[in-house]
């Protein structure tokens, strides 16, 4: 029978021990549709009682789970895969309801998870250990890889299929069980969706368990559970930093994707018309609501006023509107707390001197009292100090910096905490890549923008954008540990 994942389907139950139940407290997450600022779900609030028995849920399927064959993991992860296009149609339309994200969202939203989820699929049969030799006469040294154990999810509203996914894929896949919670602006996208695609996958009960709540209510508990191995989070650089340090009480291990601020390079050899297509994808896709979204553009100082000339144009062009238009391009932010700040970033770096080309505010939307739709901004003349360039503004919003040369465009991208991603566009791939090497970020994209998200290609940050790695080998090694085990064949000689 097939599922039914419309927004109108029952959302109103925690996902825990393979059973859909009712939360242990009466409390309840309102969900609202960006596009139209109405209510469209009631999800339960978790409280502590669910946290703890989502725990030991995992813990208890967990250990079965492990010494299961490795093909039938495969399996599970490839069935998942398949689901998600199967059902691709409603995914899209949910993410749109809850995330306010636009038809493009919703496909790459989709692309991507299933991408993760192929790769998780090839981590069973990659499970391998090694045979050392041993300095010791008779003793034999085998090196095995195994799961973690459980694994904590807490995953953020702004793609959470994707960004949930990425990480509770490859997790299941090693032999691990999760606990997910996901963020409360999106538990349908980011979690009890995810819950019930396994479920249809197959996976047996107790291997993910989903406990939607307001981080402010359990987060600590979910962080800060005994029974965590290892916590994934993605989220901003100060949450992750409170995470971190909950979870150092247990030592639980980290894989952190946090804040930051991305610039996107345009020297005066570029291919100006390449570099804006780069960059209205990278500046205005889901509204800039992206971690690797472009932060900051630098552009050297003889082609700056073409440059912001062009973008303006484009940004001015580009359609807006309700999530549910599959026309619109930019749609509405999430929610008017974000909204709120980042045209007060906008109307402060104004004060400080910048130019308004175009946006600043909100667009008004047909039947919505307080629109949540903020027009694509463009600011030129500003510095890396203004407050659109130094905080992560996180919306539609471009401000063009310009440089004197290059050494001046790798001491501004390189004046920040973070180092998430970053793109630069310099007339050859050659010296693209010379200043790409001098970027210090985790990933840099040469003739190109910085959203870029590839399974089988890792995926990290340095300095303050975060911890650990995802994608690739590296995420197979945030979620298993290995075990040193030595075999003494022929007795031993010892000194005394």
């Amino acid at each position: 029978m097939a599922l039914d994942l419309s927004i109108d389907d029952e959302w109103n139950a925690v996902y825990v021990d393979g059973e859909w139940t009712s939360a242990a407290s009466d409390g309840e997450i309102p969900v609202e549709d960006p596009s139209t600022r109405e209510e469209i779900a009631r999800v339960p609030a978790s409280n502590e009682d669910d946290v703890d028995a989502a725990y030991e849920a995992a813990a208890t399927a967990q250990t079965e789970w492990e010494q299961r064959p490795p093909v039938e993991r495969e399996r599970i992860a490839q069935r998942f895969a398949q689901l998600l296009h199967e059902y691709e149609e409603a995914i899209v339309d949910l993410l749109a309801h809850e995330a306010g994200g636009a038809r493009i969202m919703g496909e790459t939203s989709v692309q991507i998870a299933s991408d993760h989820a192929g790769e998780a699929a090839t981590i069973p049969r990659r499970m391998k250990g090694e045979h050392v030799d041993s300095n010791v006469p008779g003793k034999e040294n085998v090196v095995r890889r195994e799961p973690q154990g459980v694994i904590s999810v807490i995953s953020p509203w702004n793609f959470p299929l994707n960004l949930s996914g990425r990480a509770v894929a490859p997790a299941l896949a090693a032999g691990n069980a999760v606990v997910l919670k996901p963020a409360s602006n999106t538990p349908i996208t980011g979690g009890l969706l995810m819950a019930k695609l396994y479920e249809e996958a197959g996976l047996p009960d107790g291997l993910l368990n989903v406990v939607p709540g307001h981080g402010s209510e359990i987060g600590d508990a979910v962080v800060g559970h005994p029974r965590s191995d290892l916590i994934a989070f993605t989220g901003s650089t100060p949450v992750g930093r409170g995470v971190a340090a909950t979870a150092g009480e247990n030592l639980s291990e980290l894989a952190l994707e946090l804040g930051g601020n991305n610039a996107h390079i345009v020297t005066a050899d570029a291919d100006l018309e390449a570099a804006i297509d780069s960059a209205v994808f990278g500046s205005f896709v889901h509204q800039g609501q992206v971690c690797i979204s472009i932060n900051r553009h630098l552009v050297h100082e003889a082609v700056s006023d073409e440059y912001v000339e062009k973008l303006t144009a484009r940004a001015e062009s580009l359609p807006t509107g309700s999530a549910h238009d599959e026309d619109t391009i930019v749609g509405p932010i999430i929610d008017e707390g974000q909204r709120d700040e980042m045209l007060e970033y906008v109307e402060k770096t104004v004060d400080q001197g910048a130019t308004l080309e175009t946006g600043g505010g909100t667009i008004p939307m047909e039947g919505v009292e307080d629109s949540l739709l903020v027009a694509p901004t463009v600011l030129s003349g500003a510095t890396n100090d203004m407050a659109a360039a130094c905080n992560e503004h996180f919306g539609p919003i471009a401000p063009v910096i310009p440089f004197s040369d290059i050494d001046e465009a790798i001491e501004l991208h390189n004046a920040t905490e973070y180092g998430l991603s970053g793109s630069v566009h310099a007339g050859d791939v050659g010296q693209g890549m010379r200043i790409a090497e001098r970027m210090d970020t985790g990933n840099v994209h040469v003739n190109d923008q910085p959203i870029n998200d590839e399974a089988h290609v890792t995926f990290s940050g340095t300095n303050a954008s975060g911890v650990g790695a995802y994608n690739s080998t590296d995420v197979m090694d945030e979620v298993t540990e290995k075990k040193w085990i030595s075999l003494q064949h022929d007795e031993r000689e010892y000194p005394f």
